[in-house]
């Protein structure tokens, strides 16, 4: 069952990694690195300041907490189970598309897959929109999917970082529900009564649309040029 498992999973995985191209290489290796979305945690930060006010220190407290845990208990579980990344597996190295490094040995589970989902969990029940929980799900999605791009996670490492990231952000909203619950000075504004509103969604949704589509006019420009 197990090598079933793995076969699929390894078939599956250079069914994605064997789809590139020089513009993808360049946009897979931006779109994996968390400081390129700089501009996209930038408002969200502050809108969670901006509309929780004195509860968003404890939130934010959560939030770096949520990403601590989330590498750490992915990182642990890559030195238990010791399963060779794809670039590491000297039985196929050779045939995988690598862009960047090889990155670290292991490779269950991605710790790229559980920080984002758990960052976008976490933050899409603070604020309870719509479109900015479409949007930071999307994100999310395609900062994992880059993982099996670049030949360093197979498929089966993003789908259990997804898992473990969506119950890491669930467990610690829930942490911080019961820190309003219990601690009077935490309990206004209410987390069930303040929302991102429509104007702030689309404001984040402009900057992620300005940022990814930039990125595409520029690379393409400076491939057209043959400047890289």
């Amino acid at each position: 069952m197990l090598e079933t498992i793995t076969s699929l999973d390894q078939s599956l995985f250079f069914f994605f990694n064997k789809s590139h191209s020089p513009f993808w290489d360049i946009v897979m290796a931006l779109f994996t690195r968390t400081e390129y979305w700089i501009l996209l945690f930038l408002p969200i930060i502050f809108y969670i300041i901006k509309n929780y006010r004195t509860k968003s220190l404890v939130i934010l407290l959560l939030l770096a907490l949520v990403i601590l845990v989330s590498d750490q208990f992915s990182g642990l579980i890559k030195d238990l189970v010791q399963r060779l990344r794809p670039t590491h597996d000297p039985n196929i190295q050779h045939l995988v598309h690598s862009v960047l490094t090889k990155g670290g040995k292991y490779s269950f589970f991605s710790s790229h897959a559980t920080n984002t989902f758990a960052v976008a969990t976490f933050t899409s029940m603070i604020f309870r929109n719509r479109k900015y929980g479409v949007l930071i799900f999307l994100w999310a999605l395609t900062a994992s999917y880059t993982r099996i791009y670049l030949g360093l996670h197979y498929p089966l490492d993003i789908l259990t970082g997804i898992i473990a990231g969506i119950f890491i952000g669930f467990t610690f909203y829930k942490v911080l529900y019961f820190t309003e619950s219990h601690f009077m000075l935490f309990r206004s504004p209410k987390l069930s009564e303040t929302t991102l509103n429509h104007k702030q969604s689309r404001f984040i949704l402009v900057i992620f649309t300005v940022v990814v589509l930039t990125t595409f006019i520029v690379i393409n420009r400076l491939q057209h040029f043959e400047w890289i």
